[in-house]
């Protein structure tokens, strides 16, 4: 934050708002945010909430009519959000946006978190234009086109506030990871479209919240990814998407064992033992989601498995991945 913040406050545009949302920290963060940047707005929080019910507390406090949800481990480097802004004015069916989202330690490359675009595949496996698993491609401007997405990441994501709140905002049970995922799912539901706008750029360092190989990382990508199939599917897919998804997951869970990593195994295990308990009430969600949701097709879900396509056909990039069932 120290770090990045008079980027984001450099670059920011006439008529938008600065707010911090403290998460209950334990550093000196309050302390150091009232002595250097008194101009900002600090909400804070009484408790640590996590992404997704940090967020929803703060937001509460946030009176414009657009959010712009961005991580403290993200630097600016130019106007990035005007051109962005613009595409709100102009087209009232977008709920949600992303720009690129580069790797701040080697901009020539796309960042995890988001890169060019996020998709998910049939199987709810997510993946990005420029980033396959764990596969980073260097941006030489062949994702530069703007394009409709599944989600767009909660690194740097702009949202539309009443259609934020009219989606549900972000599930609280997530606490961090996928909970974008699941918002832009909804937002599309309701017949909301996501889109990616390459034309700005910000640079994400990553792993700001949780180590990449965490363990509690790994819970909650597994748990959270299962609790939004079970959310969203159509019940003419339903048993047997999930029965796929619930062999490859045990898979993943065989391979951490097998790269000597039995506490990722142990926390697969316990991400669906997690599932099992709580689906009387994800059941409860999704008929209520169900009830107030738009029935029309969702678009941008790749019709294969990218884990297949990844793993056993050797595709390295997105540009490469066959969208045709040929």
């Amino acid at each position: 934050m120290e770090k990045f913040l008079p980027t984001v406050s450099k670059f920011l545009p006439e008529n938008t708002t600065l707010y911090v949302a403290d998460n209950d920290s334990k550093d000196d963060s309050v302390p150091f945010l009232k002595s250097e940047f008194p101009s900002v707005k600090l909400i804070q929080l009484s408790e640590n909430l996590g992404f997704a019910g940090g967020y929803n507390e703060a937001l509460k406090q946030v009176e414009e009519d657009i959010y712009i949800l961005l991580n403290s481990d993200i630097e600016i480097k130019s106007d990035w959000l005007s051109p962005l802004l613009k595409h709100f004015e102009n087209d009232p069916d977008l709920a949600c946006c992303q720009p690129k989202i580069l790797d701040q330690k080697h901009p020539d490359k796309f960042e995890y978190a988001g890169a060019s675009g996020g998709y998910i595949d049939y199987m709810g496996f997510p993946f990005c234009r420029g980033r396959l698993f764990n596969e980073l491609e260097e941006d030489k401007g062949q994702y530069d086109q703007p394009v409709p997405i599944f989600w767009a990441t909660g690194a740097c994501m702009l949202v539309r506030k009443d259609v934020f709140w009219k989606a549900g905002a972000f599930d609280e049970d997530y606490f961090a990871h996928m909970e974008e995922i699941d918002l832009c799912w909804r937002m599309q539901r309701l017949g909301y479209k996501i889109m990616v706008f390459p034309e700005s750029k910000v640079y994400h360092v990553g792993g700001g919240t949780l180590k990449k190989v965490s363990a509690r990382k790994t819970y909650l990508n597994f748990r959270n990814n299962l609790t939004s199939m079970v959310k969203h599917l159509p019940r003419k897919y339903f048993y047997r998407i999930i029965i796929q998804k619930l062999i490859l997951d045990g898979v993943a869970g065989v391979k951490f064992l097998i790269d000597r990593q039995p506490k990722h195994t142990l926390a697969v295990i316990k991400a669906h033992f997690s599932v099992y308990n709580k689906l009387k009430s994800i059941f409860k969600e999704r008929k209520r989601l169900d009830a107030i949701m738009n029935e029309q097709p969702i678009e941008n879900i790749y019709p294969r498995s990218v884990v297949f396509a990844h793993f056993l056909r050797g595709v390295r990039t997105f540009k490469d991945l066959k969208w045709k069932n040929e």
